[in-house]
């Protein structure tokens, strides 16, 4: 059976690894494993969404990360926001490392849990949605990701996704632009395409 990192269960053997990476000003340790996304770094796509994301000016309130994988981009948010940050991945393994990670680096202002896009999401008051969406698991869910975000968002909270051009980015911000007016790119290095929406309506 072919094991990917967006399944819930992945039947892949375990093969543990354990490697550290600095984040802002913190060297995190991660631990990850077969049959999760970018299990020997932290990808290039989330580092750019990690150094370009701007929580400063955004409204008082909790970040919502989308497919957070092993949990760099909400554990480094976490840590240098101070703000809680509620985690979510459909794949458990996943699930299970992000929250040994967040103890392993005593990050403690996360919430952690298993949940197929928004399907286990309770609030809708966030005051932002972060995604590395599973580009993998193909546009239906990244179109996903998106609609249905604006409803979880507070007014002027924004959805920011990384996502290489060659994979969908000019698609992705079609879809953002019809769904929330706007659609900001706010970054371009090396293909990928950090794209940014802000709610300001009600729909």
């Amino acid at each position: 059976m072919t094991n990917h990192y967006y399944q819930t269960n992945p039947t892949s053997s375990h093969e543990n690894l354990k490697w550290s990476f600095e984040l802002f000003d913190k060297t995190f340790q991660f631990m990850t494993d077969n049959g999760v996304f970018s299990k020997n770094t932290v990808d290039y796509g989330s580092r750019v969404l990690i150094q370009t994301f701007s929580w400063q000016s955004l409204p008082e309130g909790n970040i919502l990360e989308v497919g957070c994988g092993y949990g760099p981009i909400g554990l480094a948010i976490a840590y240098a926001s101070g703000r809680q940050i509620e985690m979510t991945d459909v794949n458990e393994r996943a699930v299970d490392l992000a929250k040994q990670n967040a103890m392993q680096n005593q990050i403690k202002n996360v919430d952690i849990h298993l949940s197929d896009v928004y399907d286990s999401v309770q609030k809708k008051n966030y005051a932002a949605i972060l995604s590395n969406p599973p580009i993998r698991a193909g546009k239906r869910v990244v179109h996903q990701i998106i609609e249905e975000g604006y409803q979880y968002l507070q007014k002027t909270g924004t959805l920011t996704i990384v996502i290489q051009k060659k994979q969908g980015a000019p698609s992705a911000q079609k879809k953002m632009t019809e769904v929330f007016g706007n659609a900001a790119i706010v970054k371009k290095d090396k293909g990928y395409y950090i794209l940014q929406s802000e709610k300001r309506g009600n729909k």
